[in-house]
Formats: C-alpha cells, structure tokens, sequence
C-alpha cells in the first residue's frame, strides 16, 4: 500500500509496531462509531496485531486503511477508504459504494487530523479516478459530520442503507 502526504500528515500502511496504538485507539467504545447496530471492540494485542496483517493485505491502487501519523512520526489515529462490503448493504445490490472513514485518538481531536488526512486520500483517490466517495456516519456524530462538511461534502439525508442502523449520508464527487 502506498503512502501518501499532507502538509502535516503522513497517512501510511499499518506496522506490527503500531499494535499498541491500534489496540488503544480501536478498544475505547467512544472510538467505534459507524459500525452497525452491534458494533465490536478490540479486546487484546493478539487482536491489534491480527487486524494489522489483515489492514496490510490490501493491495489496491486506491482503497487502504492508513495509520495516521504526524510529521514526527506520532500515531494520531486511522483513515480508510474502502468499498462498502457487501454484508453492510440492506440492498445487496452490489452497488460498489466506497466509503471513507476516520477515527481519531482522542489525545489528538480538535487538530484538524482527520480532516487532513481525509482530503489527502480523497485527492489522491480522485486522481486516480475513484468518480464518488460516501460517508456514513451516526446521527450522533456530529464531529465526522462537521469533517464532511470541512471537505465539501454534500449531506444526502438519513439513511438504512448500510450497517443496519439509521446513518446520516454524506457523498463526495471529484471537483
């Protein structure tokens, strides 16, 4: 997986070293947002270290799941930018929605890292000709709401489209 660049950020693949940091980031209930109407937690460093090798498998010239990192080189939180998997849909249509999505540690909110790191994958994506990108998000979570609207996208309304739970929708187009 490549690695990609911003101002500040260092949007990069997942190491076993980063076990820890994941495991701290993904095991907090507040973290796990956006994850259906049962979502899971984190539980041991097994489980880190099991997610990370599975974070490296993906091998795509524009999905990932990055670690973000600041220029000096500490771990801030995660980005990705993944195809809905199918299981998510209400529909199964095999409609190939990609969704972009964040989680920031929350030592590190209020800095603007994950709007960054969203506008650096969303700019390289679209360079590479992704033609739409979606957020969804809890009815809740008025933090990634105020993300999207940061990166001009457009609220599409309430949805049960995905993950078996009511989500607000937000779409990205190329500019």
């Amino acid at each position: 997986m490549r690695t990609i660049v911003s101002d500040r950020l260092l949007l990069r693949p997942w190491q076993d070293d980063d076990a820890d940091f994941l495991l701290d980031l993904e095991s907090g209930s507040q973290i796990v947002v956006s994850s259906g109407a049962q979502p899971t937690t984190m539980k041991t460093r097994k489980d880190a270290l099991a997610s990370i090798r599975r974070l490296r498998a993906i091998e795509h010239p524009i999905y990932g799941n990055w670690a973000i990192a600041t220029a000096n080189g500490r771990l801030v939180g995660n980005l990705l930018l993944l195809p809905i998997p199918p299981w998510a849909e209400q529909s199964f249509s095999g409609s190939n929605d990609v969704e972009i999505g964040w989680h920031v540690h929350p030592d590190a909110r209020g800095q603007g890292y994950a709007t960054e790191a969203a506008d650096a994958v969303l700019r390289d994506a679209f360079g590479r000709g992704l033609p739409r990108v979606l957020a969804v998000t809890e009815p809740d979570n008025h933090a990634s709401q105020a993300v999207c609207r940061r990166l001009g996208m457009t609220a599409l309304g309430r949805t049960t489209r995905y993950y078996d739970t009511i989500n607000e929708l937000f779409e990205k187009l190329p500019s």
